[in-house]
């Protein structure tokens, strides 16, 4: 009985732990980079396209809208109609980062 106290006690204080973990992971973060598409990411492939029209094409055939922050992508959730407006464009995105997905918590263009 003694060993099922102390694995319950055990469990309590790693679950304790690790929503201390997940709550601080899942704070909103400030990101600023270039909207584009995911399957394009920073290097656009139409030819004869400009990047918005790229980002927009790619996004109407079911590919995500992403931000390209230096050499990396986020592929974005949500917002889609704010994201759209700023295809190719330099913004700065607030939301909740988690691995390589970014959930949108809003989006404006980047100040100069």
């Amino acid at each position: 009985m003694k060993m099922y106290k102390t694995l319950f006690a055990v469990a309590v204080l790693f679950g304790a732990g690790a929503s201390s973990l997940i709550a601080q992971t899942a704070a909103p973060q400030k990101l600023t980079g270039t909207v584009s598409d995911a399957m394009c990411g920073a290097t656009h492939m139409m030819k004869g396209k400009s990047d918005v029209e790229c980002t927009r094409a790619c996004v109407k055939e079911g590919s995500k809208y992403a931000l390209v922050v230096d050499k990396k992508v986020y592929t974005l959730e949500g917002h889609a109609a704010d994201l759209d407006k700023l295809a190719g464009q330099k913004v700065a995105v607030t939301g909740t980062v988690k691995g390589d997905t970014v959930t949108v918590q809003s989006v404006a263009p980047a100040k100069p």
